[in-house]
């Protein structure tokens, strides 16, 4: 197959076309088309020469994300499964706020890091996207939404750990919050999400402006590892060094995202040590309510547990949201859309 011309950082199209005695612009010009304009063939790309798009014809294809299926919610949630080119899949969320309309992508079809709660860990890691894969959710993502709204904020948090797909998910990220030629996303409007990839974090902070969410979800270690294998490996002091390290670095507010799960982490006695890590490193906190995923013991706390747990953070002074998972009664959760269709069609094929 012919590499995607996506695929290509701005650095190595320049390469490629100074190979051929093309100029320096005509970078911005092809980027523009395949970021801004989606362009589907080189054919329409009417400012260049017939010389250079059949070059461009002969060494590269332009592909293309396809929608496998799309389920929208009550609350107004869109759950999106794409099908790789080789068959595999992977899911992004449109969720819809009063003043934003946020896009959670995936970086991974699947993922290996073994969260024991996470719908995606059942999934296991197929293999890393590539970077035009990553921002391809967003460009088909755009076209579902209605003419009158736009895409305002990108969330890195969907199926797989951005972190261990550094490379492309950088290279990705330069895409989105290129203002000349990539899709023009304010860095301050990107978020990525990690379990806590130690070094990476440390790498990303010197390479990118985005910001920084981590998937807390526990304030011991005995807790967290259970939870996530992840923090065996780089437990809670070093995850907060690589915080206070990015603080900093960049003096933004970092998000602690922490799904409540009954019996396990929303008991009230885990108030006060969240909420002295999160004065500490200047922390905002999600509390996120546990989407049930068939084949996992979890439960979802109550709501009268939820909203104890809340008002005791607010009380220790700690900006904190209570964010009702949106799209319940679609499986939104990362990689629940996924488990549903494949079970759909093995229960199809009995």
């Amino acid at each position: 197959m012919k590499p995607n011309v996506k695929d290509l950082s701005r650095e190595e199209l320049e390469i490629w076309l100074s190979e051929r005695g093309e100029s320096r612009y005509r970078v911005d010009q092809i980027r523009r088309w395949l970021f801004q304009k989606g362009a589907a063939s080189f054919a329409e790309m009417t400012n260049l020469s017939a010389k250079l798009r059949r070059e461009l014809e002969g060494g590269f294809a332009i592909s293309r994300l396809r929608v496998a299926r799309s389920d929208r919610s009550a609350d107004g949630t869109v759950k999106l499964l794409f099908s790789l080119d080789d068959g595999y899949e992977i899911e992004s969320v449109l969720i819809p706020e009063t003043k934003r309309l946020t896009l959670c992508i995936s970086t991974q079809a699947g993922c290996g890091l073994g969260c024991a709660f996470c719908a995606t860990a059942l999934l296991g890691l197929k293999r890393n996207l590539t970077a035009a894969e990553i921002v391809d959710q967003i460009l088909k993502a755009s076209r579902a939404v209605p003419a009158e709204q736009r895409i305002t904020h990108i969330v890195l948090m969907g199926m797989g750990e951005p972190l261990a797909n550094y490379a492309q998910t950088v290279r990705a990220i330069a895409v989105m919050t290129d203002g000349d030629s990539g899709l023009g996303f304010s860095s301050r409007r990107v978020t990525l999400s990690t379990v806590g990839l130690v070094p990476q974090i440390k790498k990303l902070i010197d390479e990118t402006q985005v910001n920084l969410a981590i998937s807390l979800h526990a304030t011991t270690d005995e807790v967290r590892s259970r939870l996530m294998p992840v923090n065996r490996k780089y437990p809670l002091e070093e995850l907060t060094a690589a915080c206070e390290f990015y603080q900093q670095k960049r003096g933004r507010m970092i998000t602690f995202e922490y799904i409540l799960i009954a019996g396990v982490n929303d008991g009230l006695d885990q108030v006060a040590p969240l909420a002295k890590l999160a004065r500490t490193l200047n922390a905002k906190v999600n509390l996120i309510p546990y989407n049930k995923v068939e084949d996992l013991p979890w439960e979802r706390p109550s709501e009268e547990v939820q909203e104890a747990f809340l008002a005791a953070l607010e009380k220790q002074k700690v900006t904190a949201t209570l964010r009702r998972e949106k799209g319940h009664d679609i499986d939104a959760a990362c990689g629940q859309l996924r488990l549903k269709t494949e079970r759909e069609l093995a229960n199809a094929n009995c």
